[in-house]
């Protein structure tokens, strides 16, 4: 019974930092881009679950401005994977009134890549069911330089702004802030992720690699979330 309240409350944003990928191929003696393979079909499942579960947005960690530092072997494939999971999913994704958007920063990202962003983003741009983001060449705190950068050079400049228009001039606009922060493989940091956005959200680390994350461990991620009390720095009464 507690277990059934706890599922009723669906916090309607969560985001995930999706590692482990090459840690699983490493134990099953496989190279790093077996795992990246395996790591896309999580995806699936999770936002699969995710949209069943009634969230009505996901945001997934996909390649973060510091993995430009990797071998270009695997950032190449990392990109690849992006190509092949548009390529693939993208009728489905819109047959079930998903909408996909990605955040990140442009600049530097190939001619065709950008293409399937823009393919992907105007294709979906209708759809309400849920919001399916993706953090492709992000990175937190240049999302908050280019920012202030976007406000500055607004109508209004730097004079006057709040929170809110602030909020407006990131690349997360128009989205609501997570309410629920996942990272998978046991490591307990943030890693650059999504810094303005995440400052009340819930944090919850699990130990199972991304490769592994589907419907199960998203539900018991979101049980716990639920037994949580948020009180974004109010007093407990």
């Amino acid at each position: 019974m507690a277990d059934d309240a706890a599922e009723s409350a669906v916090p309607r944003h969560v985001a995930i930092i999706m590692d482990g990928n090459g840690r699983w191929a490493k134990s099953r003696g496989r190279p790093r881009a077996f795992g990246h393979h395996a790591g896309v079909e999580a995806v699936r499942r999770t936002v699969r679950a995710a949209g069943d579960a009634g969230i009505e947005a996901l945001t997934l960690f996909s390649f973060s401005t510091e993995n430009w530092r990797r071998p270009v072997e695997e950032v190449d494939a990392l990109f690849d994977l992006l190509r092949r999971y548009v390529d693939t999913d993208l009728d489905r994704l819109h047959g079930e009134g998903v909408r996909v958007r990605m955040i990140g920063r442009r600049e530097g990202l190939s001619k065709d890549l950008l293409a399937i962003i823009h393919r992907a983003e105007t294709r979906t741009a209708s759809n309400d069911r849920f919001d399916l983001i993706i953090a492709f060449n992000y990175g937190g705190r240049d999302e908050l330089v280019r920012a202030v950068q976007r406000a500055a050079d607004g109508p209004g400049g730097l004079d006057g702004l709040d929170e809110a228009g602030f909020a407006q001039c990131l690349d997360t606009a128009g989205l609501p802030d997570p309410d629920l922060v996942i990272r998978t493989s046991g490591e307990h940091r943030i890693s650059n992720f999504l810094l303005w956005q995440a400052a009340y959200a819930e944090l919850y680390f699990t130990d199972v690699l991304w490769p592994d994350f589907g419907e199960a461990e998203l539900r018991a991620a979101l049980v716990e979330y639920a037994r949580r009390e948020r009180r974004y720095g109010a007093v407990k009464s």
